[in-house]
């Protein structure tokens, strides 16, 4: 235990305090179990600056990026976050008078908390209907429970026979990636899916209607007509309840 570093806040403590107490350097380190050096070191440090801190801070090479030079990296990452670790570097040694290298900027990096990691994919959202969703958000903040049960939700999806179109993965061995268990089987057109629409509320789950070909206009149209009112009039007799589509175009037409 003869290294400052290993020596945790409260160990230094007692160190200050031994040697204000009048014990000498031998009488600290043998009374604490700590080395002479490190009782020396511990407490000349704390006379000269008034506190303690770790010698593994202090040592090693000094990193070349320091505070500032992390707040001149953060901007160019928020600026393009799809940016190579090689644009980084350069736009980042433009003007400046000590170079970097691209190991530098990935230690930086992940100093600075990031990670390379691929994007969440999200539905495209234009800037009309961002300003619609925070109306529509803040039109009902102040809704309960009591006021959401009388929502009936509907949409639309698609789901395939054969398999699932999200990403898929395996625990496979180096060299057992033919193996039939690690496989996944395709055929030709994608193997064909079904369509449905369907809808429901907090009482009870709504009809689920196929659909055999791409929903238009007229096609909802039939589906409101035959499944949505039948089922509001039934759900909400007294008629407080509340019908909700999406923005879809056949829903607006």
């Amino acid at each position: 235990m003869g290294k400052k570093g290993d020596l945790s806040n409260f160990e230094c403590g007692m160190v200050v305090g031994a040697r204000r107490a009048g014990l000498s350097i031998s009488q600290s380190a043998q009374s604490l179990g700590f080395s002479r050096t490190t009782i020396s070191r511990i407490y000349k440090e704390w006379c000269e600056k008034g506190k303690t801190s770790s010698m593994w801070q202090i040592c090693g090479r000094k990193c070349l990026v320091d505070a500032r030079g992390q707040r001149r990296m953060g901007p160019l990452i928020q600026a393009d976050r799809r940016a190579t670790l090689t644009e980084i570097t350069t736009c980042y040694n433009r003007g400046m008078q000590q170079s970097i290298c691209e190991a530098t900027t990935r230690t930086t990096l992940r100093r600075m908390g990031y990670n390379s990691r691929r994007p969440q994919w999200v539905p495209l959202i234009s800037t009309t209907n961002r300003k619609k969703r925070l109306q529509f958000a803040r039109a009902h903040q102040n809704w309960t429970v009591e006021d959401w049960k009388n929502v009936a939700w509907s949409d639309e999806s698609r789901y395939l026979l054969r398999h699932s179109d999200g990403r898929v993965r395996i625990w496979c061995k180096q060299n057992a990636n033919m193996d039939p268990s690690c496989l996944v089987t395709t055929v030709q057109a994608g193997g064909g899916g079904v369509m449905v629409w369907g809808m429901f509320s907090w009482h009870t789950l709504g009809p689920l209607v196929p659909i055999g070909h791409c929903l238009n206009a007229t096609a909802y149209l039939s589906i409101v007509s035959d499944h949505v009112h039948p089922f509001m009039t039934t759900m909400y007799p007294s008629s407080d309840g509340y019908f909700q589509q999406d923005n879809a175009p056949c829903h607006k037409a």
